[in-house]
């Protein structure tokens, strides 16, 4: 119970939540116009390495999140041009693009920076903690709610921004109809293929976000394979979510408070193989009680 009354634990789970949930979101716009992003795992890995790059060449923290989202968005074309242009399998595609992640990165990380394993530059400068003016001194709510890096804010503020232009706006719902009916929509005119390109293309902007406050947010270094399966996490998030916005922020609140909490039990004498495997229980466990099968038979070819 102290444990769980704990003010830092949760603090600490806004903080684990900002990648899986800015992965999710993307997800989830790829989601909508009928596309299952398996990639987001790879799509992460890569806007993780490439913030380290970034930072290490412009010795600016935030030219090198813009680089991350930029190489994210190059490498989420891939995905788009093999699945909507060329029609091939989506499940297949975003598994070997989490292997070509993968391997870039390990490959890169030691033609550049001549290591291997990991990479810490003691003088890197990774995202400010921004301390909220009057929420911070609310005793309690402060010490959650504050001190986090820009890119957690932004998370948060991205799924309000995305529930909104989901239901509220024309655009959003062409979205939608891309995804549900797409002959439909070309009947009225609506350009299906350049939709889905600009879905998969925010969904790699948004995972680079997310490996940059990974990087940069949470350790200021890179570690070989480091998003560590939060790329699944986070499209299970969508897959539970249902692909609104607030409900992949509600799921993914529970995988970040699951994360947060596996390394809080590391100091309670459990065994490491536990702890650590915590949240990927929990995902097991959601993946268990899902009902809806559509997303698990959307694993043939775009229509």
């Amino acid at each position: 119970m102290d444990l769980l009354l704990d003010i830092s634990l949760y603090g600490s789970t806004l903080r684990m939540i900002a990648p899986i949930l800015l992965a999710a979101l993307g997800g989830a716009i790829c989601a909508r116009v009928g596309i299952f992003n398996v990639g987001l795992e790879g799509l992460m890995l890569t806007g993780a390495f490439t913030a380290i790059v970034g930072n290490h060449l412009f010795h600016n923290v935030w030219l090198a999140v813009l680089f991350a989202m930029v190489c994210a968005g190059l490498m989420s074309l891939i995905l788009a041009w093999l699945t909507i242009s060329l029609n091939a399998n989506m499940i297949v595609v975003g598994v070997a693009l989490n292997f070509l992640a993968t391997g870039l990165t390990t490959y890169c990380l030691f033609a550049i920076f001549n290591v291997k394993g990991s990479y810490y530059d003691p003088q890197m400068t990774g995202l400010p903690k921004w301390d909220i003016p009057l929420i911070g001194d609310i005793p309690v709510v402060g010490g959650i709610l504050s001190g986090h890096s820009p890119l957690v804010y932004l998370a948060f503020l991205l799924a309000l921004a995305l529930q909104f232009f989901f239901f509220r706006t024309v655009k959003g719902f062409r979205l939608l109809a891309a995804g549900e009916h797409p002959e439909a929509a070309r009947s009225l005119g609506i350009k299906i293929d350049r939709i889905r390109y600009l879905a998969v293309l925010a969904s790699g902007v948004l995972c680079g976000l997310a490996g940059a406050q990974l990087s940069l947010g949470q350790v200021t270094q890179f570690t070989e394979g480091m998003t560590a399966g939060r790329g699944f996490i986070a499209l299970v998030a969508v897959m539970l979510g249902q692909n609104n916005p607030l409900g992949v922020t509600l799921s993914s609140l529970l995988f970040g408070f699951m994360d947060a909490l596996s390394i809080r039990l590391q100091g309670f004498a459990l065994p490491t193989q536990f702890t650590i495997a915590l949240p990927y229980v929990m995902t097991l466990a959601a993946m268990f009680f899902f009902k809806d099968r559509a997303y698990l038979r959307q694993s043939g070819r775009i229509e």
